[in-house]
């Protein structure tokens, strides 16, 4: 299982999840010429594309979704919420895959679970991605107001995390935007801080736990250094032994081969004399 994440922040989010020739795009935040950009500088040709899967409407997670799936026939995965919130980037030729907020589905290999997030959207959600056969599981929460008992329950047991971290809070309180923003992404329909990702990534930490990516950062109100900072200090005090990254909202990160990051984590066999 081979994950990379195209992008991430207010401007796009996109994640790519492989296993073998099998491709799936979870979201599509980014215009349809850039994300065919982005896909191609990671060596991924965007008609191997087997399916894009949407969280929620907001145009950070949707704007090249109905182009990319137009362009090269991809199946989109979205609820009917959703769907019916994004109908202006639609014009009913693409294939619509309908999936229940808390449904799990079947995309080729994949085992996709979707579970309510509270965040300020119709029918916000965020997804684990798990692939049977190697064993290995994704969690992707880069929208979240406040990490509830249901997110954390399904984000248990997850060998990697692209988990949001959005603001530094004196950052956020002193920064540029009007006091409704302020309100609205402090809010428990908002985005998660820097402090409130350390606490849900130290819950969430495990001894398989083997990467955490650190994302959707404010432009204006964080900055990466401090958010790897304040995230790096709780996981270690956690115990935690894997990567820990920032992603970035112009380039693709590099590609995270998950068996690979698992293998590193087990401990080296005794050897017997």
């Amino acid at each position: 299982m081979r994950v990379t994440v195209l992008g991430s922040g207010s401007g796009g989010n996109a994640t790519l999840v492989e296993a073998g020739d099998f491709r799936v795009l979870v979201d599509a935040g980014f215009s349809g010429r850039d994300l065919e950009r982005r896909l191609r500088s990671v060596g991924t040709d965007p008609e191997t594309l087997a399916a894009i899967v949407i969280t929620h409407e907001h145009g950070d997670h949707t704007r090249g979704m109905g182009v990319l799936a137009r362009r090269f026939r991809v199946p989109l995965h979205l609820t009917e919420r959703t769907r019916a919130a994004c109908a202006r980037l639609l014009n009913g030729s693409e294939r619509v895959h309908s999936y229940g907020p808390a449904t799990p589905f079947r995309v080729g290999p994949f085992e996709v679970r979707p579970f309510l997030t509270v965040h300020d959207a119709v029918d916000p959600v965020a997804v684990t991605v798990a692939h049977p056969e190697s064993g290995c599981r994704l969690g992707v929460a880069t929208d979240l107001g406040r990490p509830n008992a249901g997110v954390r329950a399904e984000l248990a047991g997850c060998h990697m995390l692209v988990l949001e971290a959005n603001h530094d809070t004196p950052m956020l309180w002193n920064g540029p935007y009007p006091w409704s923003v302020k309100q609205r992404i402090a809010s428990s329909h908002g985005h998660l801080s820097n402090e409130a990702a350390a606490e849900l990534a130290t819950e969430l930490h495990h001894d398989e736990l083997a990467h955490v990516v650190l994302a959707h950062l404010s432009v204006h109100c964080n900055d990466g250094g401090l958010a790897r900072e304040v995230v790096g200090r709780a996981l270690e005090r956690a115990g935690y032994r894997g990567a820990l990254e920032v992603a970035g909202q112009h380039e693709p990160m590099t590609p995270v081969e998950l068996v690979e990051a698992r293998r590193a984590l087990a401990p080296p066999q005794l050897r017997l004399w």
